[in-house]
């Protein structure tokens, strides 16, 4: 009996042809050569040596080391390339060209798949943003008087982007515990995640000329499982009367995998109903593409399942995310990555930081290793998703997933 191919994926992988997401890798024999990679199933497909094998035009674009070629070459390019990639993997007669060009995603380093440009994250769930108001403001209204109005954001930094399985080392900082009147310095004690979805950009804008809802699709590639660690006790004391500092650009861990718009059609969804009427820029009631996406996220502490926040319900859409943060002029560069902000849903099951699951340390959460407020140093978080896919399937958004490590001495 021959060996299976492995081609012949099981019916509803995840990651078969209907997804086919990017990554970059390096194999054992080869650790210096970077090389972009498709996952399909539980390989990843050698995607410059398919293109070269098969003599395709698409080879400048994926025999490279980083996905940078690909993500400025445009939504025609993106939607040819993903076209014959399609057809590499399904078409039979490929088979013997293709096949010797897969290797198990196990046995493979997977890397950051290209050079983070600008970081920007939102704050765009109001489920997430009415229980920290509710929080730290108890006494007043949940959300701030312009939350309704434009999608509130930071500028991170780029260059703590890294991929995941990639350790954290718990930050140091300035904190002042609670009737203290001066603030200490010391590693922070209320270590959070952030469960979100980040987009990355291809495309770069003319600095000066904003981006239109419309255009969205013409710079944004694809998106990624994001995670925007945070130390709530350093960023509770810095962040008046600026934004997150410290508490945040210490690391974000982004997913290995780059899923492309086009595989995500089949969930896009409206977003939730809105009482208050956006600007022109942000109004997207005439927009022919709804800008919801229905991605269905589940976070883990140490392989212990916490919670499942559902993206469907974010109040802002990318689109609109995008629109503002290009309004004012600013322009986009190749390897953008901004963040949804905080995933979370109207049930406590669904929020998506521990910050809203403890409600600020005083609801522990019950682990097998014992309860939980905060990260202890050794705790391991992941984060998946899913999302709907064409004729029932289900499209994989692979995972981010991250250590909590001592600090460095």
């Amino acid at each position: 009996m021959s060996e299976q191919s492995p081609l012949d994926l099981a019916e509803g992988d995840p990651f078969g042809p209907h997804n086919l997401p990017y990554g970059v890798f390096t194999t054992a024999d080869e650790p210096e050569r970077r090389r972009v990679g498709v996952r399909v199933g539980s390989h990843v497909l050698d995607a410059g040596a398919a293109a070269r094998a098969l003599g395709s035009p698409y080879a400048a674009l994926l025999d490279q080391p980083s996905l940078r070629p690909l993500l400025t070459a445009g939504r025609t390019a993106w939607r040819d390339v993903r076209r014959a990639l399609t057809a590499w993997v399904t078409v039979p007669a490929h088979r013997p060209d293709i096949e010797p060009l897969l290797h198990p995603v196990g046995e493979v380093a997977l890397h950051l798949p290209y050079e983070v440009a600008d970081y920007v994250d939102f704050y765009a769930s109001e489920n997430h943003a009415t229980n920290v108001g509710r929080i730290f403001r108890p006494d007043g209204d949940a959300l701030t008087p312009n939350w309704k109005h434009l999608p509130i954001g930071y500028h991170g930094r780029s260059g703590t982007v890294v991929v995941s399985g990639t350790d954290i080392p718990r930050p140091l900082g300035q904190r002042r515990p609670p009737g203290a009147e001066n603030p200490s310095f010391g590693p922070s004690v209320k270590l959070d995640i952030e469960a979100e979805v980040g987009f990355v950009v291809g495309v770069p804008s003319e600095r000066g000329r904003p981006v239109p809802l419309g255009s969205f699709r013409d710079h944004v590639f694809g998106v990624s499982l994001l995670n925007d660690w945070s130390a709530r006790d350093i960023q509770a004391w810095e962040y008046v009367p600026l934004g997150p500092f410290l508490g945040k650009s210490f690391a974000t861990s982004v997913s290995a995998w780059v899923t492309p718009l086009e595989a995500l059609d089949a969930a896009r969804t409206a977003p939730p109903a809105r009482d208050v009427a956006p600007l022109p820029y942000l109004d997207d009631a005439a927009e022919e593409e709804q800008g919801g996406l229905d991605l269905r996220i589940t976070v883990s502490v140490n392989g212990h399942v916490i919670a499942e926040p559902p993206f469907a319900t974010m109040y802002w859409t990318a689109a609109q995310q995008l629109a503002h943060m290009t309004v004012n002029g600013a322009s986009l560069r190749t390897g953008d990555l901004y963040g949804s902000g905080t995933v979370s849903g109207p049930e406590t099951h669904q929020r998506g930081s521990l910050l809203e699951l403890t409600w600020n340390g005083r609801d522990p959460l019950e682990l097998p290793e014992g309860k939980r407020t905060f990260l202890e140093d050794g705790d391991v978080v992941t984060m998946t998703a899913w999302a709907p896919g064409p004729d029932g399937t289900r499209v994989g958004l692979g995972e981010v997933t991250g250590r909590i490590v001592p600090p460095h001495a």
